[in-house]
Order: structure tokens, then sequence, then C-alpha cells
């Protein structure tokens, strides 16, 4: 049956491709190189489509669209006045996918008190489950005038198709987010990131099992531990980002340092896969990731959540497990003696290890279309983007790198990440977002590509069988 459903698939994908040239769209895209030496400084090619009104000139815009424009002209300090102007008194209602936006407000009412001590400001923060928020945000879309202010929300391509297409959230740049990545509000293109997470490869190291090679994670035997393509959705970007040609060459390069033993194994899965890249319009090696992508999905041992994931990992018991999951989670480990960060290596961290070492993927900031506090909204994402103090809810952790090369650089100055666990935890040196998107070859998510291939490759990966433990 699924083989039926595959064929249906990959003859309406040759249409559409036809038709429309949706091929050239899979086989074509390229994520962006150009962040700064210090930290992610754009989200690569994630276009901004339904923002006409952001493009036409200040003077003819309306709403929350010349409020914005105006406000990407202001200082921190500016913003903080219209803020306290606005919304004194008032309850300010977020919605994100991270709790810690209820961290960060607090912070920022402090600061809004240190320029009038006077100033009040109830907040309240939601964060939906199971991706409601894409529901939530929607559905408040239709008010004349919404509920919540703000958002902090992931996942690149249902933002793209789903809230910027369709015009619900409005991206502002802040002025001195935008200095700092020596760029305007005008120039950049992209949605506005408070930061990249990255999700990399860990295994236990108290059996005999080797991970030298990414390919490894999917040999014969290997049941890695992952969250899942359907209980987060950021997990099936990742999967399908591995088709874009510079991803997909990552994977094509590792595979060429593999042994003939392994090489001879992976190989009938290739060829089998390069039917399927030719009809989804992929690149010259887009069957190498398309056979990655199956046997992960195909093997994988599906898990609820990262934290089980790391705890799994972490004990020694775990002898020859692996997995993929958010490098902080190593900062909530008890150490005991069957439990220790010192029983898992980072496969990137390891010498000779080639290929990609996880994925990135960003918590991006935006305005409702109908906020009914955007002065103060804008004023709260420049504070998260572009202060020490804002950004500290996430920044305390490894792994979690803002988009703003100073408060980068502050972060670190102030958390020490490089050196998180010192000589006695090496694992929880983190190497920084440089290291990890170079050498560590971390695989980082583009909205515009993922929306552009989740028909053709997203449809492709919605059909591929997945692993029952135990059957």
């Amino acid at each position: 049956m699924k083989k039926k459903v595959l064929a249906t698939v990959l003859s309406f994908t040759m249409v559409v491709s036809s038709l429309v040239g949706c091929g050239g769209a899979a086989g074509g895209g390229n994520a962006t190189d150009t962040q700064s030496s210090s930290a992610p400084a754009s989200t690569d090619t994630a276009a901004q489509a339904g923002n006409d009104e952001a493009a036409k000139p200040a003077a003819e815009l309306t709403g929350i669209d010349a409020i914005i424009a105006e406000a990407e002209g202001m200082t921190m300090e500016e913003l903080a006045k219209k803020a306290i102007e606005e919304s004194n008194g008032k309850t300010f209602y977020g919605v994100g996918n991270s709790s810690r936006g209820k961290s960060a407000l607090p912070v920022f009412i402090e600061y809004l008190q240190t320029i009038d001590p006077s100033y009040s400001m109830e907040f309240e923060w939601q964060q939906p489950k199971n991706n409601k928020i894409f529901e939530q945000l929607t559905s408040d879309s239709l008010k004349s005038e919404g509920t919540f202010a703000m958002t902090l929300i992931q996942d690149g391509n249902q933002i793209q198709s789903k809230m910027v297409d369709t015009d619900i959230l409005k991206t502002y740049i802040p002025k001195e987010w935008a200095d700092a990545n020596g760029t305007t509000a005008d120039a950049y293109e992209g949605f506005l990131p408070l930061q990249t997470l990255n999700k990399v490869f860990m295994y236990n190291n108290q059996g005999t099992a080797q991970f030298t090679n990414c390919w490894d994670f999917v040999y014969e035997g290997s049941h890695p531990l992952f969250m899942g393509v359907d209980s987060e959705i950021v997990g099936k970007n990742f999967l399908m980002m591995l088709t874009e040609e510079k991803y997909a060459t990552w994977l094509k390069e590792a595979f060429d340092k593999l042994d003939d033993t392994k090489k001879a194994y992976f190989e009938p899965t290739i060829q089998e896969m390069q039917a399927d890249a030719n009809d989804l319009g992929l690149g010259a090696n887009g069957a190498y990731a398309l056979a990655w992508i199956k046997l992960w999905v195909n093997n994988y041992n599906e898990q609820t959540d990262d934290g089980p994931i790391c705890n799994t990992l972490v004990d020694a018991s775990a002898k020859d497990q692996s997995g993929l999951l958010v490098y902080s989670k190593l900062r909530s480990v008890e150490e005991s003696a069957s439990v220790s960060v010192n029983n898992i290596n980072v496969a990137a961290y390891q010498d000779g290890y080639t290929g990609i070492g996880g994925y990135g993927y960003c918590h991006y900031l935006f305005l409702t279309k109908n906020s009914p506090l955007p002065w103060t909204a804008c004023a709260f994402i420049a504070y998260m983007t572009c202060t020490e103090k804002g950004f500290e809810a996430w920044g305390k952790d490894m792994g979690g790198y803002s988009h703003n090369p100073e408060v980068a650089k502050e972060i670190e100055d102030t958390f020490h990440h490089s050196q998180g666990g010192g000589d006695e935890f090496p694992a929880k040196n983190d190497r920084g977002y440089d290291w990890w998107t170079t050498e560590g070859e971390l695989v980082l998510e583009d909205p515009m590509y993922c929306s552009d291939v989740s028909f053709t490759v997203g449809s492709w990966i919605d059909v591929l069988d997945h692993y029952a433990p135990g059957e």
C-alpha cells in the first residue's frame, strides 16, 4: 500500500515540476553562509512573502506596518519610552514554543522601571503543546484586535507557509540588532531569529560500538533515540534540509570515507533512491540524502522528548546506544555512581569523526498583525535580541546561540560555555556556533527551502516505514 502511495506522490510531483518548476526549487535553493564570525547573522534564505506592506514607502504604511517601520529606526531607550506610554498598568499576553519568554518578561519590566519607576505591567505567557501554536495564532488573527502582542515561534516551514505568507505575523528588525550585524532593516531578508539551537549526535561510550561517521547512525542494527518527525516538526525540517545540495554533498563526502564493507551495505539503498531523487528534482547527490533519510526513518527509536533520551544515554547501562538530541540537555544531568556526562560522547567532538554532527533550528520573534501592544512588543523583542540580560534566559545554556554578535560575546564572557564542563566533563565544553556550522557540519534549517520542498520531499518522507521496537 505504501508503495502505491509513494508512486502517487512521485507521479504528482513530476506533473507539478513540469508545470511550475517545483523541481528547480527543490534542487536549487542554497542556504546562505554569511554569518558573523562570532554569531549567526541571518536566517539563511528565508523569504518574507506577504510583505508587500513592508515594501511600501513609510509614508504609505498604515497600522501595525507603520509602527514597525517607525520602530526600526529607534534606539532601545526610545522604544522603551513608547512601551511605557502604551502599556503602563496593562496586561501583556505572549505565546511561544519556549517557556523562557515567561522568564524574560519580568527582567524586561525591571528595565522599563529604570526609566520610569512608577511603571507596572502584568503579563501572561502561554506555551501551547502539540504544535497548537499555529492554530492559536491563526484563530487570534481573525479578531479586530488580537490577544497576543507577539510570539516566539519555531518550525520555519510552517512559519513561512501558515504565518508569513498569510500575513498573520509581522517581522520587526531592531536597529541595534541590525547595526551589530552590519545591515539595516530595509536590507535584511528573513525572519528575526532570537537564537539557533542545536541538536547533536551523541552515543554511550561504555560499550564497544564506534560512531566515527554520520552513516554509522543508520548502519545495520543501529536504532538511535530521536524525538521523531511526528513529535517535533523541526525534526522533519532537518531531514528535508538534507536534500539541499550543500548538505547532500556532505553526506556523499562522508560516504566516500567509509570502509568497503559499509559502502557495500549502503550502496543498494543509494541506487534504489536514484530514481526518486530524479523525480523529486534533487541535485547530483540527492540519492545519498534520500538513502540516509530512508534508513534513519526506518530505524530510529522514537521518544517523546529529549529529556528522557538524555537520561537514557548518560546511564552506564545504555551501552552502545546513540541518539540525536538537544545539546543543552547535558546541563541537567545529575552525577551518580551509574549516571554521568562522561558516559557519553558528542560524536562531532571525537577525533576522526566524519560527516554531519547534528542540526540547528531557530526560535524566531514576530509581532502579530493585530497586536494590542505593538510598541511594547517591539521593545520586548529588541530587549531580548540586543541585550545580554534580555537574552540570558536562553543564553545560560550551551547550544543556544544569539544572532547578535555583541550579545553572543557578552553571553560567553558571562557563562564561559566553551569551558562549561572544564577538564572534568569535556562533552559540555561548547565549541560554539562558528565551529558547529563549519567543522561540526551542523545542518541549518532554511524556512524557504523547507517550504519549497514540503509537498515533494516532505510527502516522500511521510510514507516511509517507521521502526517499531519488538516487531
